[in-house]
């Protein structure tokens, strides 16, 4: 029981976050977020550091579930029209209902693990089945950095999603197709010594 209520105030947290920012993140929040008595999210988490601790956990415990349940369902994209199909659709995800709640989040935390280097080290970019796919379609491409490539890909993606977040729209799928095309474009050439 002790850990099904320390999820759902993780998840409560997260709404708050999403909702009010930094600043609404409080004990008393997440109480009435959670639909629980006063107190009870400091019983769970002593401290605010402790809560947002739990809360950036909770976060990317949720989105590498999310990553690699959409890498196990898919295959290996057969083209470039494919793997823009598959990023339109994670990104569409991340701007819309629960999962533009977590996006807000994250970037909230992310922001804040610039003073906080242990929030930091939570949010680190980890493996999963859905970057997985990336990379092995641009090996299957025959780049050699295509580990290099993917988190280049992944990151400009991300960088969309931002973008669309605080100033609004959506990312359309020329946009993904444009990044998808650059990941794609050869190596250039190094420079002479």
């Amino acid at each position: 029981m002790s850990s099904d209520r320390r999820t759902l105030l993780a998840d409560a947290a997260v709404g708050v976050l999403a909702d009010s920012g930094l600043r609404g993140l409080t004990h008393r929040a997440v109480d009435r977020a959670a639909g629980l008595p006063d107190g009870t999210t400091s019983a769970y988490f002593r401290t605010r550091q402790a809560l947002l601790t739990a809360l950036v956990r909770r976060l990317v415990e949720l989105d590498q579930a999310e990553l690699q349940a959409a890498g196990e369902a898919a295959v290996v994209p057969r083209g470039a029209e494919e793997l823009v199909a598959g990023i339109a659709a994670l990104v569409e995800r991340r701007l819309t209902g629960e999962g533009r709640r977590r996006t807000l989040a994250r970037y909230a935390c992310a922001l804040e693990s610039v003073h906080q280097p242990e929030l930091r080290e939570i949010l680190a970019p980890r493996e999963n089945a859905g970057r997985d796919l990336v990379r092995a379609f641009l090996a299957g491409q025959g780049f050699a950095d295509a580990e290099a490539r993917t988190l280049t890909l992944l990151r400009s993606v991300d960088g969309l999603v931002f973008d669309r977040l605080t100033g609004g729209g959506a990312v359309t799928e020329e946009e993904i197709r444009r990044l998808v095309a650059a990941a794609l474009l050869p190596a250039a050439p190094s420079a002479p010594a």
